[in-house]
C-alpha cells in the first residue's frame, strides 16, 4: 500500500494533467457550433421551401398560360 503523500502527489500530477489538457473540452464546443449551425441551416429550408415551391408555382402557371 501507498503512502499517503505519495497518493497525494499522484493526485496532484493526475491533476495537472487534466488541467492542460482540453482537447476533449474544444471537440465539444466545436460539436455544439456544427449542431447549432445545422440547426439553423434545416430551419432556413424549412422556412424557405413553401415560398419557393410557391414562387415556382406562379412562374409555372405563367408560362403555362402563355403558351396556350
Amino acid at each position: 500500500m501507498q503512502s499517503p503523500e505519495a497518493v497525494a502527489a499522484l493526485l496532484r500530477r493526475a491533476t495537472r494533467k487534466l488541467r492542460a489538457s482540453d482537447e476533449g473540452q474544444d471537440l465539444l464546443e466545436y460539436a455544439l457550433l456544427v449542431a447549432l449551425i445545422a440547426l439553423v441551416a434545416v430551419a432556413a429550408v424549412a422556412a424557405s421551401g413553401t415560398a419557393v415551391s410557391d414562387i415556382f408555382t406562379a412562374v409555372a402557371g405563367k408560362l403555362a398560360g402563355a403558351a396556350s
